[in-house]
């Protein structure tokens, strides 16, 4: 489950998940979901892999080379296809569209930035400088 909050000037989101690796598919959705226009092509895949000095750093790393495809690209992140994570390291496929996506978001900031456990899940939150 994630949800967007209310922030000047940024966008922030949480993120409650069962594993840390949907934390990072759930960031994926949430990002898409702010990017996708309707001027996108056929579907198409990306092979990311991102290596950080921790895991709060590897989501926002995550979500920097996501925007940096769409920036770059035109490719529009729909969805995880596979996703491989060890430490602060991962390899992902990920499924998306070409197209024109939405230059709402400018960059992933490291302001606020929080990834742990809750509960018996973990928890994580991002901010998005738009």
């Amino acid at each position: 489950m994630y949800r967007f909050l209310d922030h000047t000037g940024e966008l922030a989101l949480e993120i409650e998940a069962g594993s840390p690796e949907e934390v990072l598919a759930q960031a994926l959705e949430a990002l898409a979901e702010v990017i996708r226009t309707d001027d996108l092509g056929a579907p198409t895949t990306r092979e990311v892999e991102v290596e950080s000095s921790d895991r709060e750093t590897l989501l926002a790393d995550w979500l920097s080379e996501l925007v940096f495809l769409a920036d770059t690209e035109g490719f529009v992140p729909e969805r995880v296809c596979s996703l491989e994570l060890a430490d602060a390291k991962l390899r992902a496929t990920v499924e998306g569209r070409l197209g024109r996506p939405s230059p709402l978001v400018k960059a992933v900031t490291y302001h606020g930035l929080e990834l742990g456990r809750k509960g018996d899940g973990y928890y994580a939150r991002v901010v998005f400088d738009v």
